[in-house]
Order: structure tokens, then sequence, then C-alpha cells
């Protein structure tokens, strides 16, 4: 039985076309990059596709994963690659 406590919600990172990074939070990755790779989900993205999921993090509330938000995109550029290739912050 599956209830909505259940639902987990992610912190990601989004590579796009230009090479360039994008931070955001979702409880649902699939449905989210999809509407980011159809142009509907940022004005950031819409005219940097295609864009791909290069990291993600789970956290059980959302108020976890928009404050993870909010930490990696303080980060640097150099930060990013870092916990892309590494999981470090």
């Amino acid at each position: 039985m599956s209830s909505t406590n259940d639902q987990h919600n992610y912190t990601y990172i989004l590579r796009c076309a230009d090479g360039t990074f994008y931070c955001g939070w979702t409880n649902d990755l699939e449905k989210r990059l999809a509407a980011h790779n159809a142009g509907k989900a940022s004005k950031y993205t819409a005219p940097r596709r295609p864009v791909e999921i290069v990291y993600t993090e789970q956290f059980a509330t959302k108020q976890e994963a928009m404050s993870r938000e909010y930490h990696i995109k303080q980060l640097t550029r150099q930060q990013k690659i870092e916990l892309i290739d590494h999981g470090k912050t």
C-alpha cells in the first residue's frame, strides 16, 4: 500500500546542450526532465535543449530538497563539476 508520505523528493542537476548546468528540485524526475526537454519547465533551459540529468539526490521532504537546491546553486561551476563527478561538496 502506497501513500503520499512515501513520495520522494529530488534535487537534480541538468547539463544543458550548451554545457551549462541547471539545478532544481522535483518529486517526479521523469516528468520534470520531459518538461525541461519540451521547453516548458524553465526559461533558462528552454533555449538550451536538449538537457540531461547528470546528478540527483533523494530526500524525504520537499523542504530538504529545496534547501539542497539552494546550497548547490551557491557552488561555483568547478564545485558543481566535482559534485557531479565525485559526489562531494
